[in-house]
């Protein structure tokens, strides 16, 4: 997955009021993505498209930011109101709350069969698993449900999203999100005592190539304990036999793997949001700074663990509007990246859209953020970059509370930025 700044670059973007003679050349298209300033340089490391994104390379960076952030001196910047060229920050208040997040991203890159990781759970859960097939042979993973209780026991699988396997591991990331946010499921495991089936029946018959990645969501509810299994076995294996006798992988150096409680996160506006007042406003998503990262405890070994990047955690973003009209979109800050979210209104219905839409990926066109508007932004002002780009999140008109759901998605850079624009 990914990590911090430049975890950095994974979570942040923010945009201005502009004035008239910057509004004319404020926006050009590209597919479904607003460029910010529409000159033609791009960065001279791009991603070509469909390429390799590490996460355990993003997890380094963000750590040796941060070290690099503690070292040097920088000078103190005041938080100031929203200025004519800037994005004021929007102050929201989180909660965490729900079931059971399992989080298994460790080893990333594997080149055995094992058990990737393991625990028991009971209530309402989700199991995130992202995993390279590093050998040289064709192979499967599994997450298999073994019923720890001594009667009956069903468990309700309530929504889901796997990408098919691929080297494209943007690609895969961005599938498995749009499956994950088109809709819920109602799909009934029955187990007797002791017995052992799979989540998803269809893992039996997936096959990973050497190089291809995989990467799945899935919520639950179990009635009783169930251990879970995440593992990684031979292509034509039985999963439910083989997790008995296969050893427990050691993590690698980056440790994502755990369970996290809480499995979701509640982001509220402080106020209520008035265009004509507050102007172009920001919130940055998943920077560890005002959006903290999650920690929890490895299961396997007993020792505590940080979420680096937050995934898995499914976030309600609720922002009421008082009057006029709204548009919103999503920033990355960190580079490359391709999910999705989903709005909704009044009703019970949604939107989905994809991040980006029309484009595979996006975030390869904004330049990376000099210290200094680093610090501004964290402060409470964001100025926008050279070709920043924005994916729509649509819009609203009059007084209403959009309500947002995002997942930060394996395979993409974090931090992002979601942005709130008066439109005329």
């Amino acid at each position: 997955m990914k990590g911090k700044k430049k975890i950095f670059a994974l979570l942040a973007a923010g945009l201005v009021c502009l004035s008239a003679p910057v509004q004319a050349r404020h926006a050009a298209v590209s597919g479904a993505v607003t460029i910010v300033h529409p000159d033609r340089e791009l960065q001279k490391q791009q991603v070509k498209e469909g390429g390799e994104t590490k996460l355990l390379d993003r997890i380094k960076n963000i750590l040796q930011n941060e070290k690099k952030q503690q070292s040097s001196a920088t000078a103190k910047v005041e938080a100031p109101e929203q200025t004519k060229n800037g994005l004021a920050r929007w102050d929201m208040v989180s909660r965490d709350e729900g079931g059971t997040l399992l989080f298994s991203d460790s080893p990333e890159y594997v080149e055995q069969n094992g058990i990737l990781y393991q625990d028991s759970v009971q209530g309402d859960a989700r199991v995130l698993f992202y995993h390279l097939n590093n050998s040289s042979e064709p192979k499967k993973l599994a997450v298999v449900l073994k019923n720890e209780y001594n009667g009956r026991n069903e468990v309700l699988v309530t929504r889901g999203g796997s990408g098919r396997p691929s080297s494209d591991y943007l690609k895969v990331g961005k599938a498995t999100q749009l499956e994950y946010f088109s809709g819920e499921k109602n799909q009934k495991i029955n187990l007797s005592a002791g017995m052992s089936k799979l989540l998803q029946e269809n893992m039996n018959m997936t096959i990973l190539q050497p190089g291809e990645l995989t990467y799945g969501v899935f919520d639950f509810h179990a009635e009783h304990s169930v251990l879970v299994s995440v593992i990684m076995l031979d292509a034509y294996g039985d999963p439910v036999t083989a997790v008995e006798n296969l050893p427990v992988l050691p993590k690698d150096e980056m440790r994502l793997r755990g369970t996290f409680k809480g499995m979701n996160r509640v982001l509220s506006a402080k106020k209520v949001y008035n265009p004509g007042e507050d102007g172009g406003v920001y919130f940055m998503l998943a920077d560890d700074k005002s959006d903290k990262y999650r920690t929890g405890i490895d299961a396997t070994d007993g020792s505590s663990v940080t979420n680096y990047g937050n995934y898995g955690i499914n976030y309600r973003i609720e922002l009421p509007v008082q009057s006029g009209k709204v548009d919103y979109y999503l920033s990355p800050l960190g580079g490359t990246y391709a999910g999705a979210m989903r709005s909704f209104k009044a009703t019970k219905s949604y939107t989905l859209f994809p991040t980006p839409g029309e484009r595979a990926y996006f975030g390869d066109r904004t330049a990376p953020e000099s210290d200094t508007v680093q610090a501004k932004r964290e402060a409470g002002t964001w100025q926008l970059a050279q070709n920043t780009e924005l994916a729509p999140l649509g819009e609203s008109v009059g007084k209403s509370e959009t309500v947002f759901e995002f997942s930060p998605p394996g395979a993409s850079n974090l931090p992002v930025a979601v942005v709130m624009l008066p439109k005329k």
